[in-house]
């Protein structure tokens, strides 16, 4: 739950809101108890998990104000729904999201992993970042990425592209590229073929240039 209450409070008020993949529905909850949307949509590419949220939010739908969509991705979604919200699984598949449907007008994106790829994409495609970020939770690290489909001019660099822009330098981010050099160093010292153990030195030296700003 800690994950979640983070994870709403990058949330933005708006008039229509849909909770992409909601499990159960603790962020549409947030948002419709808050006052901060009109209307909700929720939607599971699973009956199953879907009905879970369908049960927490049982008095919203039945007044009319949340609508519970069974489908995958975004493909029911209404394109003109202020702000979407996809969290909990890998960047590659927001990416396949997106690519089968559309990028959403606002969105808040909690990728499980792969978010480099998830950032390229985005900024490939005119979207404009307006947070990208890291907060700790549960004894693991997770970026949140927030943003609209237009008005991108950004140029990251290969250190945002890798972290996110707003986690340079903070203290989350430090402690999670200690663990990760920490990691890398330990494998170093096994057996390994030359190629292999030059790619990982090289990742070795770009996080430790990152950690002490020498890259940014």
């Amino acid at each position: 739950m800690d994950r979640i209450k983070k994870l709403c409070s990058y949330l933005s008020p708006c008039e229509s809101f849909a909770d992409i993949g909601c499990d159960h529905g603790y962020c549409s909850e947030y948002m419709l108890k808050n006052g901060l949307c009109e209307k909700v949509t929720i939607s599971d590419v699973s009956e199953k998990s879907l009905s879970k949220a369908e049960r927490l939010l049982k008095k919203y739908i039945e007044s009319g104000i949340c609508t519970a969509v069974c489908c995958d991705g975004l493909t029911s979604i209404d394109k003109n729904t202020d702000l979407v919200l996809i969290a909990g699984i890998g960047g590659e598949e927001i990416v396949k999201i997106l690519k089968e449907s559309f990028i959403p007008e606002s969105f808040v994106f909690q990728p499980m992993h792969s978010e480099a790829d998830l950032r390229k994409y985005l900024l490939n495609n005119d979207c404009k970042l307006t947070y990208d970020g890291i907060f700790y939770s549960g004894n693991k690290y997770y970026f949140v990425i927030k943003g609209e489909n237009s008005g991108g001019e950004q140029n990251y660099t290969p250190a945002e592209l890798a972290y996110g822009r707003d986690s340079l330098g903070s203290p989350e981010l430090k402690s999670m590229l200690k663990g990760e050099i920490e990691k890398a160093e330990e494998y170093l010292s096994r057996s390994m073929s030359q190629e292999n153990r030059q790619k990982l030195t090289d990742r070795v030296i770009f996080l430790r240039g990152i950690l002490n700003g020498e890259i940014t």
